[in-house]
Parts: C-alpha cells; sequence; structure tokens
C-alpha cells in the first residue's frame, strides 16, 4: 500500500471536542483499511488569514499531520468525507515520498569509533587536504608586472 499524509487543520475547540474529531478521522481511515503510522500535532496557531468553511469564519485552528498507509481507491472517500466534516477547516491528502521512507540504518558501532577512525572524519580530512593546495591568480594581460597599484 502506498503511503500518504494527510494535513489537517481543525478549527478551535476544547480538548475532549478535539480528541472526538481526530478519532473519527483516525476511524475513518481504518475503515477503509489503512494503517496510521505517525500522527504529529503542530499545536493552536493563527491562520494566515481568515478562512470561510462550513458556514463559519475561522481565525485560528488546530495544525495535525497523520501519515498513514491506504490502498489508493480509498483516499477519494476519504477526501470526500472529511469534506463533510464540519470540524475540519481544511484538508489535504498527499502522497509520501519513496525518498523520504528508506530504511534507516544504526550507526552507533561507527560512532563510538574514536573521530580519526570515523569513515566521514576520514573523507573530511581527504577533502581538507585535497583543497590544501592554494590556487595563485595568474594575470591574463601578458605584462610581467600588475598595472594596477596593488
Amino acid at each position: 500500500m502506498p503511503s500518504y499524509e494527510l494535513s489537517l487543520i481543525l478549527r478551535q475547540m476544547s480538548r475532549p471536542d478535539m480528541v472526538a474529531t481526530l478519532k473519527r478521522t483516525a476511524t475513518a481511515i481504518f475503515d477503509k483499511g489503512g494503517i496510521i503510522r505517525k500522527l504529529d500535532n503542530l499545536g493552536t496557531k493563527p491562520l494566515p488569514f481568515k478562512t470561510s468553511a462550513h458556514g463559519l469564519v475561522h481565525r485560528s485552528g488546530s495544525y495535525f499531520v497523520f501519515k498513514f498507509d491506504t490502498p489508493p481507491s480509498a483516499i477519494d472517500d476519504l477526501d470526500e468525507e472529511y469534506g463533510r466534516d464540519v470540524d475540519i477547516v481544511r484538508k489535504r491528502i498527499y502522497r509520501a515520498d519513496a525518498t523520504q521512507l528508506e530504511e534507516i540504518t544504526c550507526t552507533l558501532h561507527e560512532e563510538l569509533l574514536p573521530p580519526a577512525y570515523r569513515k566521514d572524519v576520514q573523507k573530511m580530512i581527504a577533502t581538507a587536504e585535497r583543497n590544501k593546495t592554494k590556487k595563485v591568480f595568474q594575470y591574463n594581460t601578458g605584462l610581467d608586472y600588475y598595472p594596477f597599484q596593488k
């Protein structure tokens, strides 16, 4: 199943109401056969401009990001369902980048080595030695002296 990101802006509401809205959002993903990988709360912030949604004007909202996997056929249904939810001011579903989902390898054994034996430090030293020879500027005037005051 492909990975998606759902960015939500919820209207400003009490904490229990917000929890209920997030549960509704998560249940919709589960009902369509999806798996939620991560939920990020980005906090409550003022909106960049006043926004009208479901007949109300909103000036601040709570920002959330869901990272989830679901079949592609369920995306339109989720988008439609979230569009009808009166507590959601804005919603966008993005396809997650495959490059962001690459597997992370543990490098603890490398990081515990002394700096002189680490591969990344050796690479930096090699780069510094390559750049050690300073290039001398050569004047292409054909004269054996610099014609401007130095």
